[in-house]
């Protein structure tokens, strides 16, 4: 079996590749974001990305573009950065629109472990004679739709919690206000990370206390995230902002009360009854739901009860944390965890980036690398090609 190219003609296309797949966020979901890159047999070059879930995929953009340049794509590379599709969904097999053009060569950077798809993308362009290598830039590629991994392998999306806090780790002043610890550009720098996402989550907490839109704003979006609030007894106000447009709204209850979830499906709302034990909202299942209605990224913005929670449960795969140059003694932290009997209990995260954004200080942050956590990913990015 080939083994995977190297040569920077390769590098560079496929970097090129992933760059076209950074566009379809905030487009494609819940389809994963793929870029594609061909180049003739006498350096002609196409490109596509990924449109909005039902539109073209990234392979047939490219072949659209390479015939609105009026040049013939037989014999051509194709750098794609997840395996071709091999079934029928909302279109047809994007393997069989490379053969039909006379693709000769396809360099994948990462398999695709749909199960409708799994390796047989990659098998169909070989069975046609087409040369298969797969594995080129297979971090960078899993980086762009590890969520889309997540929800395809473990059933449930990749969790992101944010939290903006001073330099003594607050968030919030002793009566709950918060508005606004980080500067402009670290708000419009976290609306960046909304738009990532097909869903953002808070506590009915939050929506009271702070009465948020959740929507994104600041940046341009193609997609509104789904809105979901963890609310066991449905004490959102009819007049919260979150109901309003743009966007759709979820809110997951413990055994609602029928008047209620009629009052707050009138007012615009979804609700789900996802009960777990003691009255409250099953966190773990919720997560399950959404991986069920396609939501790849969960992007959370909840107050430190929550974000408690679902810390507690193992449930956040990554912290995104701004620091406010700023101290403001007294007030709510990032998470209520309860205590510890010693340091050495204390879960260990490693940092993956920082980041200045404006005044502020962004952090990004996962389990140890090789931890029990991410062990799902691991093979992912070793499958043989």
């Amino acid at each position: 079996m080939p083994a995977a190219p190297s040569s920077e003609r390769d590098q560079a296309a496929m970097q090129d590749a992933l760059r076209l797949a950074a566009q379809a966020i905030g487009v494609s979901d819940p389809n994963p974001r793929v870029g594609c890159v061909l180049i003739g047999p006498q350096g002609q070059r196409a490109e596509g990305h990924t449109q909005a879930a039902g539109q073209a995929h990234a392979e047939v953009m490219a072949l659209r573009d390479a015939a609105a340049q009026g040049w013939d794509p037989r014999g051509a590379t194709a750098y794609v950065t997840l395996e071709p599709c091999a079934h029928h969904g909302r279109t047809p097999p994007c393997c069989d629109a490379l053969v039909q053009a006379g693709i000769a060569r396809v360099v994948v950077a990462l398999n695709d472990p749909n199960p409708l798809v799994a390796g047989q993308g990659s098998a169909r362009l070989r069975a046609a004679g087409i040369q298969v290598h797969t594995g080129l830039l297979a971090e960078q590629a899993a980086e762009l739709n590890i969520g889309f991994l997540s929800r395809m392998v473990r059933g449930r999306p990749w969790v992101r919690l944010k939290v903006a806090a001073s330099l003594d780790g607050r968030t919030a002043l002793p009566d709950g206000r918060s508005q606004w610890i980080t500067g402009v550009p670290a708000r419009t720098d976290g609306h960046a990370w909304r738009r990532r996402a097909g869903a953002v989550l808070t506590g009915v907490g939050t929506v009271r206390d702070d009465d948020p839109r959740l929507d994104v704003r600041l940046v341009p979006t193609q997609l509104q995230p789904l809105r979901v609030v963890i609310d066991s007894r449905l004490d959102t106000p009819l007049t919260a902002r979150l109901l309003a447009p743009p966007g759709a709204v979820l809110l997951y209850a413990a055994h609602p009360d029928a008047a209620r979830v009629a009052a707050l499906r009138e007012a615009g709302a979804e609700v789900a009854d996802c009960a777990g034990p003691h009255g409250k909202v099953d966190l773990a299942a919720a997560l399950t739901d959404l991986g069920r209605r396609g939501i790849n990224e969960l992007h959370v913005e909840a107050g430190h009860k929550l974000n408690g929670s679902l810390l507690r449960e193992g449930l956040v795969d990554e912290l995104l944390v701004y620091l406010a140059p700023k101290l403001l003694g007294d007030g709510l932290g990032l998470a209520a965890l309860g205590p510890l009997g010693g340091l050495d209990e204390a879960p260990a995260w490693r940092f993956t980036s920082t980041d200045r954004v404006g005044d502020d200080l962004r952090l990004l942050a996962r389990r140890p690398a090789g931890a029990a956590h991410d062990a799902w990913l691991a093979p992912l990015l070793t499958s043989p090609g």
